[in-house]
């Protein structure tokens, strides 16, 4: 468990795939709330959940009560959107707020932790994509030091539906 600024992070474990589903589903609301077109509820289930942490990493940020505030996935590649790489960055995905419980500013800490376990395996960059019909999040992403590399227009959902995103990295201090 690391903490940091009164958040605790940890590594999810199988019988947290059903919270970290409710979670996303919750987030996935919120954005339809703000008219925000990129998740839908139930696009991702404890399944999901349970296949990211076996490919790659998945965190949980608790408050000092051990509340749920957030979570994020880290993916070691991400062939669908940034093609085949060198093994420099890793890709965060899933960056997830309870909006009821955390603080002001506790998605930049969140992403602020996946970069320190970027860099602690000594990749340089930090990359994520956003739908990108979505400027509200572009303008998040690039306040956090994130710079646009380039876009991906024809991205496949599951359900079949082509949708675009933009790709973005920040170098890390390794």
């Amino acid at each position: 468990m690391i903490i940091d600024d009164g958040m605790l992070f940890r590594a999810a474990g199988e019988k947290d795939a059903a919270t970290l589903a409710k979670l996303y589903d919750q987030a996935a609301r919120w954005m339809l709330d703000q008219g925000i077109d990129q998740w839908k509820p139930g696009d991702k289930d404890a399944e999901h959940f349970r296949a990211r942490m076996r490919d790659g990493e998945v965190w949980l940020a608790e408050d000092a009560d051990g509340r749920l505030v957030g979570a994020y996935e880290l993916w070691w590649s991400d062939e669908d959107a940034w093609g085949v790489q060198p093994p420099v960055a890793g890709y965060v995905h899933r960056l997830m707020v309870d909006r009821k419980a955390a603080q002001p500013g506790a998605g930049m800490r969140i992403l602020e932790h996946a970069e320190y376990r970027i860099a602690r395996t000594g990749r340089e960059r930090a990359r994520l994509d956003c739908v990108s019909t979505n400027p509200r999040l572009l303008t998040y992403y690039r306040s956090a030091g994130y710079r646009v590399v380039g876009e991906f227009p024809s991205k496949e959902a599951k359900d079949g539906r082509v949708y675009g995103v933009i790709l973005l990295e920040r170098r890390l201090d390794v």
